[in-house]
């Protein structure tokens, strides 16, 4: 099968030199070991999987994003697909320091209404392991209060794989017709996540 023609997309201003105005996650992947029951989904990715994030100019750029159908932790149904809907998609460990500061700062960014209406924020949790800190992340995100409609990874991490996965957090910024427009991994402010929201949100209005 060939490989898709990346398209040409106007780029997020803010992903160019992110390393300036985020705290770069420095964890990397590791290996998954048992975990209880209820802490692994089994998703079904399709399409064509993105190259792994962490090269400049980033490769994936201008590739069609995979399509997930997933469910949360309760087993209600998440989808990434191509919908006609920018999205925001961030990607957690439990285990990762970086996540686990990141996720409060999106929880207060999403509940001050700062996510614009038209485009879409999911989340995937994924890379969990029993033998790591803050196991079960079902109990992490609840503590913290998550709202954001969260896909849970299966225990081979097919989703993060899927996405091009390197690091945590891991951000990918989606155009409305499910190109990729900005990968990055480490921490956001809420004033770089605004900034990029309302860039994906100009895209939609203006049917790039």
């Amino acid at each position: 099968m060939t490989s898709p023609v990346p398209k040409k997309f106007p780029l997020i201003p803010v992903i160019v030199g992110l390393g300036a105005v985020a705290l770069i996650a420095t964890v990397l992947l590791t290996m998954s070991s048992p975990a209880t029951e209820g802490e692994f989904g089994t998703p079904a990715v399709t399409g064509t999987a993105l190259p792994r994030a962490g090269a400049n100019p980033d490769p994936a750029l201008g590739y069609p994003i995979p399509e997930v159908v997933g469910a949360d932790f309760d087993g209600t149904a998440v989808r990434i697909s191509n919908d006609g809907r920018a999205k925001i998609l961030v990607y957690l460990a439990h285990w990762c320091s970086v996540c686990q500061a990141e996720v409060p700062v999106v929880q207060d960014w999403v509940e001050a209404g700062s996510l614009p209406d038209n485009v879409d924020l999911i989340a995937v949790s994924t890379n969990t392991s029993s033998a790591r800190a803050n196991f079960p992340p079902s109990e992490w995100l609840e503590r913290e209060g998550w709202s954001v409609p969260t896909i849970v990874d299966d225990e081979q991490s097919t989703i993060a794989a899927a996405f091009g996965l390197d690091a945590f957090p891991f951000f990918v910024f989606v155009s409305p017709d499910g190109i990729v427009v900005g990968r990055t991994s480490g921490a956001l402010p809420a004033e770089t996540l605004t900034e990029i929201a309302t860039t994906l949100s100009a895209m939609v209005a203006s049917g790039e």
